[in-house]
């Protein structure tokens, strides 16, 4: 046999062994070991971050753009500070129109109207107007706290019995104000984390504004690790540290977003009862809950509670929280029983 046709023999064998190594290489490509992957930007005001453990290159690429337009769609429902959202255009309806409502906002106000219901009216969607009056609201801030009579004319636009909802027709029986802001972050966080599962991703930490929910384990098996801040202004403490899974968290708090006048602090909690700032010695609630929504929701409704109300409402409504309460000197903590299974020690 020439030397050629030896040469040409050859060749069928090194293709072969060419292709197969080419195909362990693609195939290897695909099979990559399970890593962190991470999306962040600006929405509702605030900022989010998204983390979701992930060996699918082709997936991961995919899902910022879809998470941000999810968060587009939210805002663009339940912003009051955008003029033309769903939320806004129904405040702009007078008293005793019937409007249908989408899905994500008619969930949201049935979640808002159960846990009013549950507080007794502490957590209060329709206390936007006073909101707005002490200056934490759309309207911009004030370095005055406004007289009795501006606050008496606008309680009379506050109560969520004035707000009937039906399936998904909504009826505003008095000329009310419906702000979701303590609770539509909480249902962000909700629709990005169904996003992800709908996805297949079975460990995630969702977080919009300091409102989290968290899924599975990092690739290490540890879990996700929380620092719930101490209620100190000014600076940045951290108060405790909890490992989570499976699980909505949400803080309210008094420490962040307030003025002062005349050597009082005003907080940016209104207790819709009194249409005046907080002024009890509770500062800060973190609650764990199912879903993340609910755990905002009730936040605040304990922060507008105060210690002892709301330490008997967590009891009798089965909420798992921890309160930072003000002290002579510092802070004392009150936690329920289940909480402290979170806890890093």
């Amino acid at each position: 046999m020439s030397e050629l046709n030896r040469q040409l023999n050859k060749r069928p064998a090194a293709l072969l062994l060419a292709a197969s190594f080419l195909l362990f290489t693609l195939l290897s490509g695909c099979s990559k070991q399970p890593q962190i992957v991470s999306h962040q930007g600006p929405t509702m005001g605030t900022s989010f971050t998204v983390k979701w453990v992930s060996s699918d290159a082709d997936r991961d690429a995919r899902l910022p753009a879809q998470i941000d337009q999810l968060l587009v769609a939210v805002n663009n429902s339940m912003s009051t500070y955008q003029k033309d959202s769903e939320l806004s255009r129904i405040n702009q309806m007078p008293a005793g129109v019937s409007v249908a409502l989408s899905e994500g906002l008619t969930q949201v106000l049935k979640k808002a109207l159960e846990i009013s219901e549950s507080s007794a009216g502490a957590f209060d969607v329709t206390v936007g107007p006073l909101v707005n009056l002490w200056g934490f609201g759309p309207d911009g801030r004030v370095i005055h706290a406004p007289d009795e009579q501006e606050i008496t004319l606008l309680q009379q636009r506050v109560g969520s019995h004035y707000i009937e909802l039906s399936g998904n027709r909504l009826n505003r029986q008095r000329n009310v104000y419906i702000d979701l802001s303590a609770i539509a972050k909480g249902y962000g966080v909700d629709k990005v984390a169904e996003l992800l599962e709908n996805a297949g991703i079975t460990a995630y930490l969702v977080e919009i504004g300091g409102e989290l929910r968290a899924r599975g384990v990092k690739p290490d098996n540890s879990h996700w690790k929380i620092a719930i801040e101490a209620p100190v202004s000014g600076e940045r403490q951290v108060q405790r540290i909890i490992e989570v899974k499976d699980v909505g968290i949400a803080t309210s708090g008094d420490y962040r977003n307030y003025f002062e006048e005349n050597g009082i602090r005003f907080s940016h909690t209104i207790d819709p009862a009194t249409g005046m700032p907080i002024r009890h010695k509770l500062a800060s609630v973190t609650v764990l809950a199912s879903d993340c929504a609910s755990a905002d929701a009730l936040a605040t409704a304990m922060m507008v509670l105060g210690p002892e109300k709301a330490e008997a409402y967590a009891e009798d409504q089965g909420v798992e929280a921890l309160m930072i309460i003000k002290a002579d000197e510092g802070f004392i903590e009150k936690m329920t029983p289940g909480f402290k299974d979170y806890l890093v020690e």
